[in-house]
């Protein structure tokens, strides 16, 4: 039990450099709201809904996350400041990160499978700070949700998902395997999409141009290789 709690606090501490010790993680409301989950968790299995709407509410009323009871959640979950809402079917696995105002909520339960609308985040997923992940959806494992991103559709492994709608982002494949990512955001701008395509679409006229220019001057070539022939007739020649 105590080795467990070392360790979840360890693993808060490598991803939030400001506590300078394990008794700061302590006091973080996201390390209570997970607590206070765990037991709402037991009581709502256990069929004892009333019970673990309670604890529910007193966790929010304590540190501003609203965690539904029956919402499945994995190892090392850490909720950096508060704010934060998760709905009754929503799945989450190990080694999650979500920042402040994140919404996991969900859409008609018709448009879900037996049920479920709310989304599924799998294993070491980031979701920053305002973003909304919204439906039965998944969240592919280390994907990342940069902040007031909208995700209403499905997310790749690895996928870094900005924009309103959200719309998947290219980063660099080593830093990914790599690092942690924190806000779940990129900071260069090197990889903004809307930049990227300006850039192919750059490439592509130059292309053109110099394909333009090399028809041309073959063109001229042509016509000054024909000007400079005499007529054959000139020359006695038939």
């Amino acid at each position: 039990m105590v080795r467990n709690l070392i360790a979840y606090l360890d693993s808060v501490k490598s991803r939030d450099p400001a506590p300078r010790s394990r008794a700061e993680v302590l006091l973080y409301p996201g390390v209570w709201s997970l607590a206070f989950h765990r037991v709402a968790h037991r009581l709502y299995r256990a069929r004892l809904f009333f019970l673990a709407r309670a604890v529910n509410h007193f966790s929010r009323f304590l540190t501003g996350n609203d965690i539904h009871p029956g919402a499945q959640i994995g190892r090392r979950f850490f909720i950096d400041h508060g704010f934060t809402v998760i709905g009754e079917t929503a799945e989450i696995g190990d080694d999650v990160t979500l920042y402040q105002n994140v919404t996991l909520g969900g859409t008609d339960p018709a448009n879900g499978i037996a049920g479920k609308r709310h989304p599924t985040l799998r294993d070491g997923v980031i979701v920053g700070s305002g973003a909304q992940v919204l439906g039965p959806i998944e969240v592919g494992a280390r994907a990342r949700v940069g902040a007031n991103a909208v995700v209403t559709k499905d997310v790749a492994e690895g996928a870094t998902m900005v924009g309103i709608p959200a719309r998947p982002m290219l980063v660099d494949v080593t830093a990914y395997q790599r690092d942690f990512m924190p806000y779940g955001t990129p900071c260069s701008d090197s990889f903004d999409p809307d930049r990227q395509k300006l850039e192919l679409l750059q490439c592509e006229v130059e292309r053109l141009q110099a394909r333009l220019s090399e028809l041309m001057a073959e063109r001229r070539g042509e016509a000054v290789s024909g000007a400079d022939l005499p007529p054959l007739r000139e020359h006695g020649l038939r």
